[in-house]
């Protein structure tokens, strides 16, 4: 390309390459505008700010903001990752605690590192897996009522918000489908619900995501950050996110060590 194009000019320019590949590399659009990498990232925070295209790790894309894969295809996707946010989230929890743990593929990697029962814990779960999961180790599981989502393998609905009501925990541990700096959001209305309620009856509330989720904004927000007591992710956010994390004090705990995902 003939000459740097003015910033504005180069953002219409990225929005225009999304158009054309769903997904593109940082490396890839700073050779073609001739700039550095920072500047790219910096045009990308911008227009994810907007609501533009949604941040992913070396890159950006441009996704449907009502629809994710399946929690089976979820699984598959960033095992190593989720393995070492569940590991380093499982450090969180004390002996003899209430905890109640959300749907979703993260939150299931908790379950399999929450250790072999001897923590004394009561967990309150709407997701199957993760009931399944902490049955095989830990006698006291409150499993939630409710309509059955099997793409999710977990439940939803006004019998599992009312239930959940019942209870009080000291730690709550979820998951969520896009975490900017404006809030997290989930593309499942139901499970919106769910989150929130749980956020209610914690003492302390932990989002756990992995890098591919800053940035996102998707259909529902279901909670500004400071809901939040803290952030379990496999890397550091930066750009607005980060910056919104520490106006706010949200505690940022970074996954980094090497572990190998939970076998079932």
């Amino acid at each position: 390309m003939s000459g740097k194009l003015r910033k504005d000019a180069r953002r219409d320019e990225i929005l225009a390459e999304l158009q054309i590949s769903p997904h593109v590399r940082i490396a890839d659009l700073a050779e073609k505008f001739d700039v550095t990498t920072e500047t790219i990232r910096r045009d990308l925070d911008a227009l994810s700010e907007l609501g533009l295209v949604s941040r992913a790790y070396g890159g950006a894309s441009v996704r449907p903001m009502g629809v994710q894969p399946s929690h089976h295809e979820r699984g598959s996707e960033f095992v190593e990752e989720r393995a070492r946010i569940g590991a380093a989230a499982a450090g969180l929890v004390a002996p003899g605690e209430v905890v109640m743990i959300d749907a979703g593929s993260t939150t299931l990697q908790l379950a399999r590192h929450l250790g072999n029962g001897d923590l004394g814990l009561t967990v309150v779960t709407n997701c199957h897996p993760v009931a399944s999961e902490l049955g095989k180790r830990h006698p006291r599981i409150v499993v939630c009522p409710g309509e059955f989502d099997e793409r999710e393998a977990s439940v939803f609905g006004t019998d599992t918000v009312d239930f959940l009501r019942r209870f009080h925990a000291n730690k709550a541990f979820i998951g969520a489908s896009g975490l900017a700096a404006d809030g997290f959001c989930d593309v499942n209305r139901g499970a919106a619900w769910v989150k929130r309620t749980m956020l209610e009856r914690a003492e302390e509330a932990w989002l756990l995501v992995d890098h591919s989720k800053f940035g996102l904004r998707l259909l529902e927000i279901v909670a500004p950050l400071d809901a939040l007591t803290g952030v379990v992710v496999d890397q550091a956010p930066d750009g607005a996110l980060a910056a919104a994390l520490q106006r706010l004090g949200i505690k940022v705990v970074v996954a980094e060590a090497a572990v190998q995902p939970a076998s079932t």
